[in-house]
């Protein structure tokens, strides 16, 4: 009996190993709010501990690191395009990023193993409008949006408006040009939205000022399934965020004019609340009923509002209102009963998810573009110079560690089977 219940053993060590090891399969994770549920998470890291390995990426880009099975994709842009320095004058760190040759610009898909060895690659020339690609920050590029996977397809997006759905292995299963086929892809500082899986559809946000709208294309064959056009002058760099709500699945999209609520299935709008914004980039997040949202340009509101709502519910539904200090990229998130930020001003926060009241404030340096991710009790925030802090999510908040990275990183991190994996300028690298 005894080889037959090691057998069991065995078998049951491996179930509770692969029941605790997630994918990171979208922008932000599982749920698409920046947690995950695996433990034995890295507390600490440096070039000489638990840096497990460096991958060289083939170009740059913003895109964060997803995950399937024993897969990772990131997608990135060879070459120069046209950039926009207003707001990048004074940031000298962005003045020395390497865009690499201006003779040409290509986009990249790239998938590596576990080990950091590249598994295939798949090379997208400029498309239909490569004589006029759109101009990017100069921290930007057009290859800001990241891949997402239902584990039969690799769907990746860029900046100029192509899209590609790719199998696991790196085949073309079929393509797009949404700059060709609706509209130029033409956005102050270069497109960031990234695509959301639903069922059978993929879901695109493309507002862009001289003609909003936001797609549902069908996975299999990349044709139309429905097409909300949503106005002129609405600018959003937001990826669209499914939420369950106590009447039903919402689709969330924070744009400029507002934050909105559209039914998933069809396009139809259910609701709107919030000032209008300069800017809309961060991604809201959810707990219960509640929807957490940053919106606007340096330094603005934020706000906490109920699921559910109808029409404009500026006044029925919100629960409070903060009207500054909110991260401009680095989206929000909620673990542990705490909302956590981090600002491009090095400035993190907790803040009471019940009424909106800053429990923790600290200056730790740096400026924040990547957003935060959170596990196995700890919450994790890196800043541009590669720097992570740890906290934890006790109140006041403490700061468990300080791990250096010496690289460039704009990108947020992904978690999974107990790895963060951090793309910065130069790499993919897996710290576990």
């Amino acid at each position: 009996m005894r080889p037959l219940s090691c057998l069991v053993s065995i078998v049951l060590l491996a179930m509770v190993s692969e029941l605790h090891a997630e994918n990171w399969p979208q922008w932000r994770g599982p749920s698409g709010d920046g947690v995950t549920h695996e433990t034995a998470l890295p507390l600490e890291w440096g070039e000489s501990q638990h840096v497990r390995w460096k991958a060289p990426l083939a170009g740059l880009g913003t895109s964060s690191p997803i995950v399937w099975g024993d897969r990772i994709f990131v997608t990135s842009q060879l070459g120069m395009g046209p950039l926009d320095r207003r707001g990048a004058e004074f940031d000298d760190a962005v003045q020395a990023r390497d865009y690499g040759s201006p003779s040409g610009v290509e986009f990249l898909v790239q998938a590596f193993d576990r080990t950091g060895a590249s598994v295939w690659q798949y090379r997208l020339p400029k498309g239909s409008a490569s004589e006029a690609l759109p101009a990017v920050h100069p921290k930007h590029s057009l290859a800001s949006p990241s891949v997402v996977t239902d584990g039969k397809r690799v769907y990746a997006w860029m900046g100029n408006g192509q899209f590609v759905a790719l199998t696991l292995d790196g085949e073309l299963a079929w393509a797009r040009d949404l700059a060709a086929d609706y509209a130029p892809f033409d956005v102050l500082w270069g497109h960031g939205s990234s695509p959301l899986l639903l069922d059978e559809t993929v879901i695109l946000l493309c507002d862009h000022p001289g003609g909003a709208y936001m797609l549902a294309l069908d996975v299999e064959t990349g044709r139309e399934r429905w097409k909300v056009d949503r106005g002129s002058g609405i600018r959003s760099y937001s990826t669209p965020f499914l939420a369950s709500g106590a009447s039903g699945d919402e689709l969330i999209v924070n744009g400029s004019h507002r934050l909105e609520s559209f039914d998933p299935e069809t396009g139809e709008l259910l609701w709107y609340a919030g000032e209008k914004v300069t800017l809309a980039i961060g991604m809201p997040v959810r707990a219960g009923q509640t929807l957490y949202a940053s919106r606007g340009y340096s330094s603005g509101p934020y706000f906490a509002i109920e699921l559910g709502g109808r029409g404009d519910v500026n006044e029925s539904h919100v629960k409070w209102h903060v009207p500054t200090r909110a991260p401009y990229i680095s989206s929000l998130i909620y673990y542990e009963n705490l909302l956590f930020m981090a600002t491009e001003r090095g400035v993190a926060s907790a803040v009471d998810p019940e009424t909106g009241e800053t429990l923790w404030r600290e200056r730790l340096g740096g400026a924040f573009t990547a957003s935060p991710v959170a596990g196995d009790g700890k919450v994790y925030l890196t800043n541009e110079a590669g720097s992570t802090f740890v906290l934890e999510p006790s109140v006041p908040p403490k700061v468990l560690s300080r791990n250096e990275l010496d690289e460039r990183v704009l990108a947020s991190p992904a978690i999974s089977n107990g790895t963060i994996f951090v793309r910065s300028d130069a790499h993919l690298i897996a710290i576990r």
